[in-house]
């Protein structure tokens, strides 16, 4: 079965909301990497990446995950994660490689959509 990657989205309550589905993995990560730089080189500078229909995630993705914390913090703009607990399908394979790879800490993440538009957080600082 291939599971087609897909970023998808639009601006939501003055964030950007990008909808990550499939595989981020070594073959696709490089297409949402680009899709944060565009964003930012549009002067965009707070995202919200939706996590929860991410299927599998290794470490070429969680690369681009902290690539894209760095890239915000460069510009004091703000990054927010989508990972629900169960997530796509039957569990979210994004917390259990965040979980062994202790980078979860890293970032500021939500169980849903709602919560990461309205949380009141500040900039990532230095």
């Amino acid at each position: 079965m291939v599971v087609a990657f897909k970023v998808t989205g639009g601006e939501q309550g003055g964030w950007v909301v990008l909808h990550v589905s499939g595989e981020l993995d070594l073959v696709t990560s490089p297409g949402l990497r680009q899709r944060v730089h565009d964003e930012v080189a549009d002067g965009r500078h707070s995202l919200v990446l939706d996590l929860s229909d991410v299927r599998f995630c290794d470490s070429s993705g969680v690369g681009v995950l902290i690539s894209a914390r760095r890239l915000l913090r460069s510009c004091q703009g703000s990054l927010r994660l989508v990972l629900p607990a169960a997530g796509a399908v039957e569990g979210s394979h994004v917390n259990r490689v965040f979980g062994a790879l202790g980078v979860r800490r890293l970032f500021d993440v939500h169980l849903c959509l709602e919560d990461a538009l309205v949380a009141d957080t500040e900039p990532l600082s230095a």
